[in-house]
């Protein structure tokens, strides 16, 4: 079986891999467990030297809408692929300053992915990274899987269509599609990314490293966190679910913990003591208050608690996976 994994060089992109590697196999949609022969990473850059040098990964570099072009298809989307786990996105901040930019990247781009799929005639599972982005002002009080989406943002609207063109595509008997609106992810290591909600990492991951963070929203703004961990096994779970139990063809809302931006401070202070918060600017940013204003901290996610799915602990745990996970980023003494 080959799975192919779009945005693979990403954060997600890699550590899903490493996790499909480690497993071996998979069984889609509740079917036989099937060995991985291949998993072909698509990206715009290469992926780590574990990933690329391994005998069961293949890396394909470049712009996702043109390896799809109907006569180069083949490398980016083999035709015995089984699933395409679809990651590959422009992230909310570019998608507002380059409207061009989020539309060939994020709506194009998937569309063309569907019609790859599509041409193959075999079906494959095609799992949809959507976005807590799909909901907006007017909010209720608590999003649950029945809300109604409302997106104010060019990066919301483009998940929201994609997630309709996945429907469809479904519906009509050309993919097997399952959509999955994740959370804000964190802590995510590495580099900073262009996304709004970036902060929500780095206000933990640069001070940790001893540099300084940014958290320019109000403290008593909510968020919908989800940790590394469970956000994979998120997606894991939308490939691998039996058809009756995964429901209706609508996205599902995958688990969140719901804190505010204060609480999330108080977690850093916890940790890692004064000399993190020093490092802390809580400077407000009314471009970046803006785009987060509109997103939803609170969820009801009864679909992803039928499928066995759940949400972290608390904001300390998912802080002190980061500290094990990522020992060489961690430059200030933590409280055990």
């Amino acid at each position: 079986m080959n799975i192919v994994i779009t945005g693979g060089s990403g954060f997600l992109g890699v550590r899903l891999a490493r996790t499909l590697l480690a497993k071996g196999g998979l069984g889609v949609a509740g079917g036989k467990e099937r060995r991985i022969a291949m998993l072909t990473l698509v990206d715009r850059v290469p992926p780590p030297d574990d990933l690329a040098l391994h005998p069961k990964v293949d890396v394909v570099t470049g712009d996702l809408g043109e390896l799809l072009e109907p006569d180069s298809a083949q490398r980016a989307l083999p035709a015995e692929t089984a699933v395409v786990f679809h990651l590959a996105a422009a992230v909310s901040a570019e998608c507002e300053a380059d409207f061009d930019l989020g539309m060939r990247s994020n709506l194009a781009a998937t569309q063309a992915l569907l019609e790859a799929c599509r041409a193959q005639h075999t079906r494959p599972m095609v799992v949809f990274s959507s976005s807590l982005a799909v909901f907006g002002p007017p909010l209720p009080r608590v999003i649950e899987d029945d809300t109604l989406p409302t997106p104010q943002t060019s990066y919301g609207i483009q998940k929201f269509i994609c997630e309709q063109l996945v429907a469809d595509y479904c519906r009509k008997g050309f993919v097997h599609g399952r959509s999955v609106r994740l959370m804000t992810v964190s802590v995510r290591p590495g580099q900073p990314n262009g996304a709004a909600s970036g902060f929500f990492s780095g206000m933990f991951r640069e001070p940790l490293a001893g540099l300084p963070g940014r958290c320019p929203v109000p403290p008593e703004t909510l968020v919908a966190l989800s940790s590394p961990a469970r956000t994979i096994e998120g997606l894991i779970c939308a490939a691998t679910t039996p058809h009756a139990n995964w429901g209706p063809r609508t996205a599902v809302n995958l688990p969140s913990l719901c804190v505010s931006v204060g609480e999330m401070a108080d977690a850093l202070e916890r940790v890692a003591g004064s000399a993190a918060m020093s490092l802390l600017d809580c400077t407000p940013d009314p471009a970046i208050t803006q785009i987060v204003a509109g997103w939803p901290g609170n969820f009801e996610w009864a679909r992803a608690r039928e499928l066995g799915l759940y949400a972290d602990e608390s904001i300390d745990a998912i802080v002190r996976d980061y500290v094990r996970e990522n020992p060489d980023a961690v430059m200030l003494p933590v409280a055990a």
